[in-house]
């Protein structure tokens, strides 16, 4: 190998990694707020840039805000009643892990805020939630509203195509688990199972 070759292939490397680098800093920085960080020289700590004000319409009609909810754990999690499997699922999981808390469920809220909020009104979401645990509060409001609160915690949503009204909604399905404060704690996924979902909130009771 001659060395214009052997000069050329160490300045692709190199790009390679700086590029890789610079996509992780990117990622840490859609996620971690590094003024609240510690930790050891050099680590990259701090708090998730997830979550924030909201102000909404539940199942009953009534104006809901965020701060309603101060001095306990919130459960949030996006999504849309007229989804499929994902939804209904992880909402059945989130109520199994309530059940299994038995008392201490007080301390949390559970929050279900729409993704559709052009289908999903009120009256709607209250016969929806109405399959789920008693305590599960639902969430709409204007498109406007919406999208605050969905850009506050990170998460994406899209038309994913079908008719005018019968169409189906691509979005992140994370649970987010909010402290007392209203500030981010952990998330699971929708693979999550209720007893491990029941035992990771315990520990923040």
């Amino acid at each position: 190998m001659n060395r214009t070759a052997l000069i050329r292939m160490l300045l692709i490397a190199t790009t390679g990694v700086v590029l890789a680098v610079a996509l992780g800093l990117v990622g840490r920085a859609l996620w971690l707020d590094p003024r609240s960080g510690g930790g050891r020289e050099g680590s990259v700590t701090g708090t998730a840039l997830v979550g924030g004000p909201f102000e909404l319409t539940d199942q009953n009609g009534q104006r809901v805000k965020d701060t309603q909810f101060r001095g306990r754990l919130m459960l949030v999690f996006f999504g849309y009643i007229y989804c499929p499997d994902v939804c209904p699922t992880t909402l059945l999981d989130v109520s199994q892990a309530l059940d299994t808390l038995g008392k201490d469920a007080e301390q949390v809220q559970p929050i279900f805020i729409t993704v559709d909020p052009e289908r999903d009104t009120p009256a709607a979401m209250k016969e929806f939630l109405s399959n789920f645990h008693p305590r599960m509060l639902g969430l709409t409001g204007t498109t406007a509203e919406i999208q605050a609160a969905a850009k506050a915690y990170r998460v994406y949503y899209a038309k994913a195509g079908g008719g005018e009204r019968d169409y189906l909604m691509d979005h992140t399905a994370l649970i987010y688990l909010m402290d007392r404060e209203g500030r981010y704690l952990t998330h699971f996924t929708n693979k999550t199972r209720s007893d491990e979902m029941a035992a990771a909130i315990r520990k923040f009771l």
